[in-house]
């Protein structure tokens, strides 16, 4: 749908603002998985789904303006930062579990029944992303609102209006829902670590070494009555004694 160029352009924000920490340049992450690229990277593509609404702004093209902003764009771009996210945690986890096993010298295959599975990888993809549920209904706001704009050929209308203002609130409810992927990947990290220690804590068996010694020095208190005359000697045993009474 045209519409006026100057009355459609208006209708798009800038983000940057809107996104406000999330936007942020890359701060200090001290005891997190380091997740900024990724944060980055999610700006980024929002930045990019933006430039592109203003271009068929600017252009009139109203209705294209307000789709390259959909719910659809938004939710896909969240839910690829959720998983980046989550993978580079269970990285990081399954690096613990790795130097632990160094230390203690745990056997490969102990290791690997402790290593993540594939539905402890998607717990944790759930978990980071679950303070993403306000985020999702201030989409679904947003996508009715849009729908509405976009029967507005002049852009201006108070449905315009209204879908600037939803948008205002999907990029605060990005925002928080980011910072609670940060807060539920340190959480994660933190609940693995009792697991680590016991892995870091594995000592070997010592059972199967007082088996063998306790063999061992059966074998050789047996061996030295029959060498001494206590016992008699079998007759498979019997040219190692005689040998050794030989020597004597």
């Amino acid at each position: 749908m045209s519409a006026p160029a100057e009355a459609s352009t208006s209708i798009i924000p800038e983000l940057g603002p809107l996104l406000g920490r999330l936007a942020a340049p890359a701060g200090s992450t001290s005891g997190l998985v380091p997740l900024d690229d990724i944060r980055l990277a999610l700006v980024t593509e929002l930045f990019q789904l933006a430039g592109a609404a203003r271009a068929f702004a600017a252009e009139g093209d109203l209705d294209s303006a307000l789709q390259s902003l959909n719910r659809h764009g938004w939710q896909a771009a969240w839910e690829r930062a959720v998983n980046s996210a989550a993978a580079r945690v269970a990285v990081r986890i399954e690096q613990r579990f790795r130097s632990a096993s160094e230390e203690s010298r745990l056997p490969r295959r102990k290791l690997q029944k402790v290593m993540l599975t594939d539905d402890e990888r998607r717990g944790i993809a759930v978990r980071l992303g679950s303070g993403g549920g306000a985020l999702v209904e201030a989409l679904d706001r947003m996508e009715l609102l849009m729908r509405r704009a976009v029967r507005d050929s002049a852009g201006s209308s108070d449905a315009g209006a209204l879908w600037k203002k939803a948008l205002t609130g999907v990029a605060r409810r990005l925002e928080s829902a980011w910072f609670a992927l940060e807060d539920a990947a340190r959480a994660e990290e933190a609940a693995w670590q009792e697991d680590v220690g016991q892995v870091r804590a594995w000592k070997r068996p010592r059972w199967p070494l007082w088996i063998i010694t306790v063999a061992i020095s059966a074998a050789l208190l047996w061996a030295g009555l029959v060498l001494g005359g206590f016992l008699t000697s079998p007759d498979w045993f019997r040219p190692i004694a005689n040998r050794v009474w030989g020597m004597g």
